[in-house]
């Protein structure tokens, strides 16, 4: 997995992951990356600073431990108020269908099932051969909350 910052033409920035360098090619060559805070399609790889951990000498047990909430706040930027929105839209205006996405989703493809909105998680040799198939899928910015029951 790879981690990109992207940014639109209307200059908005957001970080999303992919599975590599290629796959993220592949998606943006087929006009199925759209920014996440205005949902523009014309997105391209913004400038990147690697990332790099801090030494061993500032990685006191109580550092650390004030970082923690920082994690666990609520949203606290643009980017992240954006991803919290769509987040929350997606979950409340399509069908949550677990690990059954990739069928699912090749299914209304096929015309073998009716078409609905849905999310769910698919492996990434299934979401890459859907994405090959022509089945128009896009990964989301963050993780669904699973349902149970």
């Amino acid at each position: 997995m790879i981690k990109f910052t992207l940014k639109c033409d209307h200059d908005h920035q957001f970080e999303s992951w992919f599975q590599s360098a290629s796959a993220f090619d592949k998606l943006e060559a087929a006009g199925m990356i759209s920014c996440a805070i205005c949902g523009s399609t014309s997105v391209e790889k913004a400038l990147m600073a690697p990332s790099v951990r801090a030494s061993r000498e500032t990685g006191h047990a109580t550092d650390r431990s004030t970082h923690a909430p920082s994690r666990l706040a609520a949203p606290s930027d643009d980017r992240a108020r954006a991803i919290a929105a769509l987040k929350k839209q997606v979950e409340e205006n399509s069908e949550y269908v677990g690990l059954k996405f990739a069928a699912q989703a090749r299914d209304m493809h096929d015309g073998l099932t009716p078409q609905r909105a849905i999310h769910g998680e698919a492996r990434p040799e299934e979401a890459r051969k859907l994405m090959e198939d022509g089945v128009p899928v896009l990964p989301l910015p963050f993780v669904p909350g699973r349902k149970s029951n």
